[in-house]
């Protein structure tokens, strides 16, 4: 008796196996799956898209600011010409370093400053070069130079820690100014000459976003600069650490500061003045690595003091303190 084609088991139709049509884990698909199932994660910003508009526009200021950090440090090692009676003859008496005296043709050699600088210049085998009016006003870039100027290097900057060692060798407190994004060269000559009237032993200014010893500052410091150090740190913050971890108290001046300045009494200990730039004052970094920050009481109709005034006021109470 023939089976039953219609008991279970038992089904004749063509191509049909046992087990067939189960689903059955191959290798290799999970991890695929697991991606898959994933996705791509966050939409990028745009900033970080190539080809974005935004991301070609913060790639065209990068490129900018690449591009005026170049200029300037172009600028810094190139040399410069320092102008003017008193600050020729006051670098050459100091032997700064120099490599050429620029004199006008007939520039008022009665003058006694301007004889004692061809004497100098003279005596240390200087090139003495005789100029034009119209050539030296074209050098000069209109700058005024009482028809003598002297041709300085890049200025060699001292590190920071070297005012510590100037000052241990002074045998008095150490006394250092930190500038905080002081831009205008001018301001920087007035703060190195009052620093230099007060006794301090340097002034400490950052490498980014701040002026440099420009031939500007040279002549506004009246000589001033041959006979203190400038220091430039690639970070004023840290640098500020470091003479903190030295012993001394930075001391921060602004117009909202904690307390007054005739009221602050620790001028005579060692102290890092950290003066901020007009209009801008102290940036945030810097007024917290500050100890205390200290404020000069002026009219309240006055808004504020230039940098070097108000620099100026801060350490003759720093050498009022100290005779």
């Amino acid at each position: 008796m023939g089976a039953d084609p219609l008991m279970a088991g038992n089904s004749q139709r063509r191509g049909r196996t046992t087990g067939a049509g189960k689903k059955t884990a191959t290798a290799g698909t999970g991890g695929k799956n697991r991606r898959s199932l994933a996705g791509r994660g966050a939409t990028p910003a745009a900033v970080n898209r190539p080809g974005h508009p935004a991301q070609r526009k913060a790639a065209a200021e990068a490129k900018a600011r690449a591009d005026r950090t170049r200029a300037r440090q172009r600028a810094e090692e190139a040399p410069e010409l320092l102008l003017g009676r008193n600050p020729v003859v006051e670098a050459l008496r100091a032997q700064i370093p120099a490599t050429a005296l620029y004199v006008v043709t007939d520039a008022g050699r009665t003058d006694e400053r301007i004889t004692e600088s061809v004497q100098l210049a003279a005596d240390r085998g200087l090139p003495l070069l005789e100029v034009g009016k119209a050539e030296f006003d074209r050098m000069s870039q209109g700058a005024l130079h009482q028809g003598i100027g002297l041709q300085v290097p890049p200025y060699d900057y001292a590190h920071p820690e070297e005012l510590l060692d100037i000052a241990r060798d002074s045998g008095r407190p150490p006394l250092i100014v930190a500038l905080d994004g002081v831009t205008d060269p001018r301001n920087l000559g007035a703060v190195v000459r009052s620093a230099a009237a007060f006794d301090a032993h340097g002034v400490v200014v950052p490498q980014r976003r701040a002026v440099g010893m420009t031939a500007s500052a040279w002549r506004t410091s009246a000589g001033a600069a041959a006979r203190i150090r400038v220091a430039r740190a690639v970070n004023l913050s840290r640098a500020l650490i470091s003479y903190q971890e030295a012993g001394l108290q930075t001391v921060g001046l602004a117009a909202d500061g904690d307390i007054e300045l005739d009221r602050y009494d620790g001028f005579a200990d060692p102290v890092a003045l950290v003066v901020g730039a007009e209009g801008t004052g102290l940036s945030r970094l810097v007024r917290e690595r500050c100890d205390v920050v200290v404020r000069i009481p002026i009219d309240r109709d006055t808004e504020s003091l230039n940098v070097s005034v108000a620099a100026g006021i801060a350490l003759y109470a720093a050498g009022a303190a100290r005779r």
